[in-house]
């Protein structure tokens, strides 16, 4: 009853500050000079009537606390809202854009963590420097290189100089920049705890009846780094939400950070909103995940 008590008040935490993130990007998108029919006037010169027309045919006329309670009032029903500039359903927009992102943000994961999982492997049970050394030029790389530097040093390689792959649309080079900066946040934690882990009494026992250093690996000291295993995936996923917002803007790739700076650029306040409370429900989603988890796996983080 006390876990579920827990996750029920880390759960209603997440939303308070989902709710916290929304009502400041508004206040933040209202403070930013020009609205949407300032953009549109931009591009198809709109007279001032048609331009206060239109103000008032969008609501945009209105107290910015008075939008900001019909937004609420009709995302609570399950209704995003319309695109002040294409006049599309703001649900239908993120619908389009959200595989790309998962794809993006998936497939870096999975790469990245199987990156840790064999650098931190491989240096436990060979024991020797080269397996240090790689641990410690991966973890050194994800801190010191950021993944947008990253992305336009592997654009003039791969892209512009050999001519390998395309600039824009491409999914190869930015899943391989944020696998390894994800591979780089996971493997040094993720080795320490496997060297203490080898370090255990039934470790040693394992050795002393012959057991294969591969299979002391995977079935006795692993199991045993289960929880900060998912500590560490729960900070990844999190961060990657910058990441793949950095790299869809970098390589042109149509997902949610590139919707969402679209709609900053063009002052699309009900699509920001939209985003913005969808990426902050996901987060508090997987932090909630992550939590469970962790406690399944070792019920000693309960307390």
């Amino acid at each position: 009853m006390k876990k579920l008590l827990h996750l029920v008040g880390e759960l209603g935490k997440g939303l308070l500050q989902c709710a916290a993130i929304v009502t400041l990007t508004f206040i933040f998108c209202r403070t930013i000079p020009g609205d949407a029919v300032d953009v549109l006037g931009i591009e198809g010169g709109l007279t001032a009537e048609q331009a206060l027309a239109m103000r008032r045919e969008m609501g945009l006329a209105d107290p910015w606390f008075v939008q900001f309670l019909h937004w609420l009032e009709a995302a609570a029903n399950g209704d995003l809202g319309t695109s002040l500039r294409f006049g599309r359903p703001v649900a239908e927009m993120i619908a389009n854009a959200l595989p790309v992102t998962l794809k993006l943000a998936g497939e870096s994961f999975v790469l990245g963590l199987a990156l840790a999982l064999f650098l931190a492997l491989y240096s436990v049970i060979r024991k020797n420097k080269w397996g240090e050394r790689w641990v410690e030029i991966l973890n050194t790389w994800s801190i010191a290189m950021p993944t947008f530097c990253a992305g336009v040093i592997f654009i003039l390689i791969f892209s512009i100089w050999l001519g390998w792959l395309p600039v824009l649309g491409s999914f190869v080079l930015p899943v391989i920049i944020m696998a390894l900066d994800n591979g780089g946040q996971i493997v040094k934690p993720l080795s320490e705890e496997l060297k203490e882990s080898a370090c255990l009494p039934h470790i040693r026992t394992a050795r002393a009846k012959g057991l294969a250093p591969l299979r002391i690996a995977l079935y006795h000291i692993l199991p045993n780094t289960t929880g900060i295993l998912l500590s560490l995936s729960g900070l990844v996923l999190g961060s990657l939400v910058a990441g793949t917002l950095t790299m869809e803007i970098l390589f042109g790739l149509p997902g949610l950070g590139s919707l969402t700076l679209n709609a900053i650029h063009g002052r699309d306040t009900p699509v920001v909103l939209a985003c913005v409370a969808f990426i902050a429900v996901c987060l508090v989603l997987i932090n909630t995940a992550v939590d469970i988890l962790r406690q399944m796996a070792d019920p000693r983080t309960a307390s």
